[in-house]
């Protein structure tokens, strides 16, 4: 949620966000709203200013008539006062439900375009593989080796569903084992989240109401599954007041998460891409509201994900997101992709969000600082790794001419030193 001062200040400066985020927001009726909320605001504190005055003159009043005609207009200000209020009441939601759809402005270099087209390459890293042999997809590869099964997955749970099995089971959890325990080593504290939270989290993190066709509602117990540890791990000092000792908070956060994808459609779809279940570690800090510190840890983040990514070997590039493709809450943002052959391409496996203060207004997350002034924080996230979609460039980058998949080096003690999956 942005600063509605901001707005009545620079109306202009969301407008310019609306058009390069693809809003479709009505924000000349949020600031007619707005502007008639201040209104009744402003006369109703001069209605009670006016009865606490008349009524301590109605106390000494001595003439009758007098007396009569103040107890009269006494009443009237009541009356009118009632009407105030139930404007106001009615006015409040409105405005509230406006506000929530009311884009973040950029970062000021953040490229500006209209969808992933306008995405900027920021860097590349690793050698991309090439094949003496006609190379095979992660499914093909994980069908022949039976160590994924997507047929028995979509039996059990419908489409975009699979089992892993043996070699695939270890492979999965062995990335998840290296991220995590390199972010703990790097001194971010590792939670264990709930997977199913409350619909306040949603709205809080910006999940809700843009992305709420994408998430898992449990209506009997007003629940909602995750999709990513990002809701629970930055929702965890909601309505709370840190003090600034105590920041940064840096979690690493793994979890289960759960979408729907609504919409997704064509080759994203194919294998184990764009799946409705899956886990992931997830990085969270929480700072001050300084941007150039801000600045410096969401660099940080990225460069956390990518040195995950060099030492499982794959090739990937990281890019800037432009503010068409970002969303609605962003700040600034990266992507890393890694690459993946049977893609042809790079496909996204991480992404690194700098969301200001948009998620702490929402949150009411704060801290006070040393002077005793108090502060909306400033938060952002980054996957560290996903999986089963690294399995993708895994599996493929890594493949044999035999079929045989070679296990990088440094995932060898997580799988029982096995070099090898044949």
């Amino acid at each position: 949620m942005i600063d509605i001062k901001k707005l009545r200040q620079e109306p202009e400066v969301f407008r310019q966000a609306c058009q390069q985020k693809g809003s479709d927001l009505d924000l000349d009726e949020l600031l007619r709203l707005d502007a008639r909320y201040l209104e009744v605001r402003q006369e109703l504190q001069e209605l009670v200013t006016r009865k606490n005055q008349a009524g301590k003159a109605i106390a000494h009043m001595t003439d009758d008539a007098e007396r009569r005609g103040a107890i009269e207009q006494m009443s009237q200000w009541k009356q009118r006062e009632k009407q105030l209020q139930a404007e106001q009441a009615a006015l409040e939601p409105q405005i509230q439900q406006l506000l929530l759809r009311v884009p973040q402005p950029a970062h000021p270099q953040a490229p500006v375009g209209p969808d992933a087209s306008a995405n900027v390459e920021v860097r590349r890293w690793g050698q991309v593989p090439t094949f003496t042999f006609e190379a095979k997809d992660h499914i093909e590869l994980g069908t022949r080796l039976g160590i994924i099964d997507v047929e028995r997955g979509v039996k059990l749970a419908g489409t975009r569903n699979y089992l892993l099995r043996g070699a695939a089971t270890l492979l999965h959890q062995a990335v998840l084992r290296l991220a995590h325990d390199r972010m703990v080593a790097k001194g971010f504290e590792p939670l264990t989240v709930p997977v199913l939270t409350k619909e306040e989290t949603f709205i809080g993190t910006g999940w809700f109401p843009e992305g709420r066709s994408q998430v898992y509602e449990i209506p009997a117990d007003e629940l909602f599954l995750v999709g990513t540890a990002e809701v629970p791990a930055t929702s965890m000092y909601m309505d709370e007041i840190l003090t600034e000792e105590e920041l940064p908070k840096k979690f690493v956060a793994q979890s289960l998460c759960f979408r729907r994808e609504a919409g997704a459609a064509g080759k994203d779809t194919y294998g184990l891409y764009r799946i409705h279940q899956f886990e992931k570690v997830e990085q969270v800090i929480v700072c001050r509201n300084d941007l150039d510190e801000a600045e410096r840890w969401h660099q940080h983040i990225v460069a956390n994900a990518e040195e995950i990514l060099q030492a499982l070997e794959l090739p990937h590039r990281v890019l800037e997101i432009c503010t068409g493709d970002m969303g609605m809450g962003k700040y600034r943002m990266y992507d890393i992709e890694t690459y993946m052959p049977s893609r042809g391409g790079y496909g996204e496996t991480h992404s690194a969000s700098n969301l200001r203060d948009f998620q702490a207004r929402r949150l009411n997350l704060r801290y006070r600082d040393r002077n005793r002034q108090v502060h909306f924080c400033i938060t952002m996230n980054n996957t560290v790794i996903a999986s089963p979609r690294i399995l993708i460039p895994l599996l493929e980058c890594n493949q044999n001419a035999d079929g045989s998949v070679t296990v990088p080096p440094v995932l060898r003690t997580y799988m029982q030193g096995l070099e090898r999956i044949e």
